[in-house]
């Protein structure tokens, strides 16, 4: 499939699209990702939100860290009603050509200049891409592995923490949620090589 390939081969389907085949990436971002009925797929995630809410914010600043255009990933956010919990958001520019979006280096760079980060050993990132993880562990950032739960293990990890539910930060990142939380909240840890 055309969508994958370009995605395995540039990090993101719409870079394939726009190098091979002119697509104007504002136009396909407004048709397609803004033109999603996500609405009544996506809702407010009260989990989500006080896991959140949880993280001690004098430790830890929250960073919403996408491959998608910024008018998609403020959407979302809005949708799942976590919008005010992040400081910022790193996103892929659709009005810059070539397009600088995870797992390049640049990328990671432009997240860590964003946040205000200067080395990646003080980068926490999670994600559900194996190759977004690699990447970012490659990068000396402490990387958790969101695994679907209803697919398999990947032969090789990705990362340090390979997790199943977002629950498990309570426990492999116990440092950076307020106590009582953390407390309230203990899960066995995730797994860990």
């Amino acid at each position: 499939m055309l969508h994958m390939r370009y995605y395995q081969d540039y990090g993101l389907a719409i870079s394939g699209l726009v190098k091979h085949h002119k697509v104007d990436p504002l136009e396909y971002n407004r048709e397609v990702d803004d033109a999603l009925p996500l609405d009544g797929l996506i809702t407010p995630n009260p989990e989500l939100r006080q896991l959140l809410e949880d993280i001690d914010k004098s430790k830890v600043k929250l960073w919403l860290f996408t491959n998608a255009h910024v008018t998609h990933g403020q959407r979302v956010v809005k949708l799942l009603g976590v919008e005010d919990l992040f400081e910022g958001i790193t996103f892929c520019d659709y009005r810059k050509l070539p397009f600088i979006c995870k797992p390049h280096r640049e990328m990671f760079e432009k997240a860590k200049a964003e946040a205000g980060v200067s080395r990646g050993e003080e980068c926490y990132f999670v994600d559900d891409s194996h190759l977004n993880c690699r990447h970012a562990q490659a990068r000396g950032w402490t990387t958790a592995h969101l695994l679907e739960p209803e697919l398999p293990e990947p032969p090789e990890r990705a990362a340090k923490y390979q997790i199943r539910d977002l629950s498990e930060l309570r426990s492999i990142f116990a440092q950076f949620f307020k106590p009582s939380a953390a407390k309230e909240n203990d899960r066995p840890a995730a797994s860990e090589l």
